[in-house]
C-alpha cells in the first residue's frame, strides 16, 4: 500500500475549492454573526461562554482518543488556570488538568509562531498520566514506527504507517515551515482558515510524529489556525461534531492518508465539520445568553435548595440534564423530603424557571425553562 507522504511531489497537496464555497461563506457568516452575539454579553458571560465551549473541546477531544474525563474537574481546571477561583478547586485527575492547560495554550497564545518546543510543551500536557508516560517518549518525537493495524496476530490488517522515526524531525521541520508561512497576512491572499485547518490536520496526523497524543494534538493545531484567521479565540468545539460521527472522522482520514495528493475530499469533509461546530457554538452561546436572562429574573425568587439544583441544571449545557430533573433526583441532590422536593418543583414551574416533559411514565420530569431556537441546518 502507499500512503499519501509516500506519494512523489509530498507534502505539495492540492484541492478544489468549488463545492465547498457554500460553506465556506456560511462558516464566516456564522463566525462573524457569533462575535455579535458574545458583544452582548458582560464580561463574566462572555468568560462563561468561552469555559462552556473549552469544557466541550476537551472533554470530546480525549473521548475520541478513549479517555473519560468529568466535566467538573475540566471545569474546576479551568477556572484555576483563569484565575476565576479565589480559592483554587482540587482537580482529581492529572489528565483534566493537562487538557485543561491546552486549551488555554491554544486560545492565549495563537499569534505565536508554532514550533516544536511548543508541540513538545503540548504533548506533555496530554499525556500526564503516569501509566501512559513510562513506557513512550514524553515531550519529544517518537522513536519507534507507528502503524495502525486491526486483526488478530499473524493476520493483521495494517490500515496505516507512519514514516519512520528518522524522518520525523525534517518532515516537522518542513511542516512548522508552511504552518507559519501560511499563516494569515494582510498583504497576500489567504488560505480560508477552515480550509488551512483542514490541510495541517492531515499534513499532521499522516507524520504522526508523537508515540501517542497526535489526535488531540492535531486538533488542537486545526484550532489555532482558526483563531489566527478570525484574530481572536475561536468559539467553537470542533471535537464535539467529530465525536458525533466518529466512524467518518476515521474514514475520512483513513482514505485521505492512503489516497493522492488531491485532497478535495478531505477538505470538503473538514470543513462541512467546521461549520457544524460552528452552528453548535451559536447554540452555546444563545444559552449563557438565556442563562444570564434567567438569573435577572429568578435570583432573588428562588430558595438555596432550589438554586443548588438549578445550578446543576445549567451545569449540563445547552444538551440539557440527561432524562431532566425529577422529584426523586431532586432529593438526591439536596437531601429534602420528597414533599418539600415536590413542593419546590411546583414552585419553579408555576414562576416560569421549569416547564414539564412530555412523558415520565411515574414521575414527572422538568427542564429548564429557556428560549434557545433550534439549530439551522447544514
Amino acid at each position: 500500500m502507499t500512503y499519501i507522504w509516500q506519494r512523489n511531489g509530498w507534502p505539495d497537496l492540492f484541492f478544489d475549492l468549488q463545492n465547498v464555497q457554500g460553506e465556506l461563506y456560511r462558516y464566516a457568516a456564522e463566525a462573524n454573526a457569533l462575535k455579535g452575539s458574545v458583544s452582548q454579553l458582560g464580561d463574566e458571560e462572555q468568560t462563561e461562554a468561552l469555559i462552556d465551549l473549552m469544557v466541550s473541546e476537551a472533554v470530546t477531544t480525549s473521548a475520541i482518543e478513549g479517555e473519560d474525563l468529568v466535566r467538573g474537574d475540566v471545569r474546576s481546571s479551568l477556572r484555576n488556570r483563569l484565575g476565576l477561583n479565589r480559592t483554587p478547586d482540587p482537580v482529581a485527575d492529572p489528565r483534566a488538568d493537562g487538557i485543561a492547560a491546552l486549551m488555554i495554550s491554544v486560545r492565549e497564545r495563537f499569534r505565536e509562531p508554532l514550533t516544536a518546543r511548543r508541540l513538545f510543551d503540548w504533548h506533555r500536557m496530554v499525556l500526564t498520566d503516569g501509566g501512559q508516560r513510562r513506557p513512550i517518549p514524553v515531550g519529544r518525537w517518537r522513536d519507534d514506527a507507528i502503524q495502525v493495524v486491526s486483526g488478530p496476530i499473524g493476520r493483521e490488517v495494517v490500515h496505516f504507517e507512519a514514516p519512520s522515526a528518522t524522518d520525523v524531525p525534517g518532515e516537522m521541520a518542513r511542516f512548522l515551515r508552511w504552518f507559519n508561512s501560511s499563516a494569515p497576512k494582510v498583504e497576500t491572499g489567504d488560505l480560508p482558515g477552515p480550509v488551512r485547518a483542514a490541510i495541517a490536520h492531515l499534513h499532521f496526523e499522516c507524520i504522526h510524529p508523537f508515540a501517542d497524543g497526535n489526535g488531540r494534538i492535531g486538533r488542537a493545531i486545526s484550532e489555532t489556525a482558526l483563531c489566527q484567521e478570525l484574530g481572536r479565540p475561536v468559539l467553537l468545539s470542533l471535537s464535539m461534531v467529530i465525536e458525533a460521527k466518529r466512524d467518518r472522522y476515521y474514514q475520512a482520514l483513513a482514505t485521505a492518508s492512503r489516497g493522492g495528493l488531491d485532497i478535495t475530499d478531505w477538505v470538503s469533509y473538514f470543513v462541512e465539520t467546521i461549520l457544524e461546530a460552528q452552528l453548535q457554538a451559536r447554540a452555546t452561546v444563545t444559552f449563557v445568553l438565556e442563562k444570564a436572562r434567567f438569573w435577572r429574573r429568578f435570583d432573588s425568587r428562588v430558595n438555596q435548595r432550589q438554586r443548588r439544583v438549578l445550578d446543576r441544571l445549567f451545569r449540563a449545557g445547552p444538551e440539557g440534564f440527561d432524562g431532566g430533573i425529577s422529584a426523586g433526583k431532586y432529593v438526591a441532590m439536596t437531601g429534602a423530603s420528597k414533599a418539600t422536593a415536590s413542593r419546590d418543583l411546583a414552585n419553579l414551574l408555576r414562576a416560569g424557571a421549569l416547564r414539564r416533559l412530555p412523558g415520565g411514565g411515574r414521575s414527572t420530569r422538568y427542564e429548564l425553562a429557556l428560549k434557545i431556537p433550534p439549530r439551522s441546518p447544514l
